[in-house]
């Protein structure tokens, strides 16, 4: 058993930082404090392979492993969480159609997601159905050759400046349930489509959120990704990688707050000593470092269990963001109280991390949501082996 990583992932990670120091890093402060979607920052990434990250190389990307994937945005998210957040949520889009999308979708598509000519979007969540996602009401009824969709997705990332949707809905009869989920891409400025306002957040401010409404949106059956009535499935697929590439978000940001928490130890002074000479705050820092790692690891031991294809892969993926987005908040949250009245000025990136990390418990499958698919999993044969 090898924890090492390879010449080659070592080098990844050295890209990754290289590019979060240079782009992201000076420029997350502002971005924060103005709601400004970096998209020329974001297209530089695509330059620099990583909108395409796991998407296969035949099809432009840089055709990676989840885990490599995992390693990427937990460097480039100690730069700017909030825009390696919207950077996994591209990746995703990008890599659905270049999985499921015909010939002639990945011809017209994936190579302009891969190169960040195009901004992709992801459209599961509604107004009504959030962790019940199976629920959804947005329809896709067949005319012809054509879906027409009507309903509407709320907490859209990048809505209003993505180029292209992967949008959910109901192809099924209203009480098909998951079986009647079809996926479908939809350019963004089809006729019909609505955008609401952008939404006034406590974090992920670098990203624009809004509800988009679907008025008898017209687009080709073509245009469906996987066979009609897959979309859940795939859904659920696509959300297993988007649940490692989060908490990985996480990792990278409970990794900033402890290096600036150790230096801010190591320079202040109170009552003649360092801060870092007092026991309890040695043992604090202690505590964070220790569960950081163990978040660290249950993540990448996630991520390779998904790229061997292993069959309770849904279930790790689940444990790996419950807990690496809990420890993330925590770390951040912690590394905050250790700078005390300087770590709530918006001088200072604690207050930022802190709030950019507090979603990550919501989104992607809340954390209630990560224990009911463990639970259900430990209550079957099979799962409780696996874990020894």
């Amino acid at each position: 058993m090898d924890f090492s990583l390879s010449d080659e992932q070592k080098a990844l990670v050295q890209a990754a930082a290289a590019f979060s120091h240079a782009e992201l890093a000076d420029h997350a402060a502002r971005w924060d404090a103005d709601s400004f979607f970096p998209i020329d920052t974001i297209r530089r990434a695509g330059e620099a392979g990583l909108l395409g990250i796991y998407v296969p190389e035949d099809r432009g990307g840089l055709g990676l492993s989840r885990l490599e994937a995992s390693l990427i945005f937990e460097q480039l998210s100690q730069g700017c969480i909030s825009t390696t957040a919207y950077l996994t949520i591209h990746n995703m889009v990008a890599w659905m159609v270049a999985k499921w999308g015909d010939e002639a979708l990945r011809e017209t598509w994936v190579e302009r997601l891969v190169s960040g000519e195009c901004l992709g979007g992801y459209c599961l969540t509604e107004p009504g159905s959030g962790s019940d996602a199976a629920s959804l009401r947005t329809r896709a009824i067949r005319d012809g050759d054509d879906y027409v969709i009507t309903g509407s997705k709320m907490f859209i990332s990048g809505a209003g400046a993505n180029d292209v949707l992967v949008v959910m809905a109901r192809t099924g009869e209203p009480d098909s349930g998951a079986g009647g989920v079809s996926a479908i891409l939809v350019p963004a400025d089809a006729t019909g489509i609505g955008y609401g306002k952008n939404e006034e957040k406590m974090g992920w401010k670098s990203q624009p959120t809004r509800l988009i409404s679907f008025d008898d949106v017209r687009v080709p059956v073509a245009n469906r990704l996987g066979e009609e009535g897959e979309g859940f499935k795939l859904a659920m697929q696509g959300l297993d990688g988007g649940r490692l590439n989060i908490a990985s978000c996480s990792l990278g940001a409970a990794q900033h707050a402890l290096t600036l928490s150790r230096n801010y130890l190591q320079e202040r002074k109170q009552f003649g000593r360092e801060l870092a000479q007092f026991q309890a705050l040695q043992f604090k820092l202690a505590d964070m470092a220790t569960e950081l790692t163990a978040a660290r690891l249950m993540v990448r031991h996630s991520a390779w269990r998904l790229d061997q294809g292993d069959p309770e892969a849904t279930a790790y993926c689940a444990m790996a963001k419950r807990f690496a987005t809990d420890v993330g908040f925590k770390v951040c949250n912690e590394a905050l109280q250790l700078h005390g009245g300087y770590g709530y000025l918006r001088e200072f990136p604690l207050e930022r991390m802190v709030r950019d990390t507090r979603v990550h418990q919501i989104l992607e499958g809340t954390n209630e949501i990560m224990r009911v698919i463990v639970a259900r999993r430990l209550l079957t044969d099979g799962m409780i082996e696996a874990l020894q």
